[in-house]
């Protein structure tokens, strides 16, 4: 099953860490939770804080312990297509939390949502539609739905992604629908 999953961090430094997570099932399945600061991750901006809105002390109290987070994510997103928006950063951010709970880094792995996009696209086109096609028909909707962009909150971003998919779907759907 396809699972768009979202990270928020500390930063966007070299040494920015998790500190919330959210994944959304294709049948509307979610789960978002605060990630509690390894006791060696020390890194923070102030800017990145100002945006997210998630201050230290709400993950000092709130936020679940990194080992119990990726457990969880482990147990629960392993066997499943793993998509994100930016998997640069979001990967990142995935193999710091993996790795600071025992986990080998690449325990799960992401891929862009705009290929899980294109391959849904696709699936039900067939051949019958161009690449260059399929790619203008997902950028119209990306483009369209940036009107909608959430504040940048793990949960929100990850539904906005399975938001983008469905209407893909929609639209692959009702072109063949109507022969093109």
């Amino acid at each position: 099953m396809i699972v768009f999953l979202d990270f928020e961090a500390s930063s966007l430094s070299k040494k920015s860490v998790p500190i919330e997570v959210a994944w959304v099932f294709e049948d509307g399945r979610s789960h978002s939770t605060l990630i509690r600061p390894a006791p060696d991750w020390d890194d923070w901006a102030a800017d990145a804080e100002a945006i997210h809105g998630i201050p230290q002390a709400l993950l000092a109290s709130q936020g679940v312990p990194v080992e119990q987070v990726a457990s969880e994510m482990i147990e629960v997103l392993t066997g499943h297509d793993l998509y994100a928006s930016a998997p640069s950063w979001d990967g990142k951010w995935l193999s710091v939390l993996l790795r600071a709970a025992g986990f080998p880094r690449h325990a799960l792995r992401l891929g862009k949502s705009r290929d899980a996009f294109m391959a849904t696209a696709r699936e039900l086109t067939g051949a019958t539609v161009t690449e260059t096609e399929l790619s203008r028909l997902i950028d119209g909707i990306i483009e369209g739905s940036k009107a909608a962009i959430p504040a940048h909150r793990a949960l929100a971003d990850a539904t906005l992604e399975l938001t983008r998919w469905k209407l893909v779907r929609e639209a692959a759907q009702k072109r063949m629908a109507r022969g093109r």
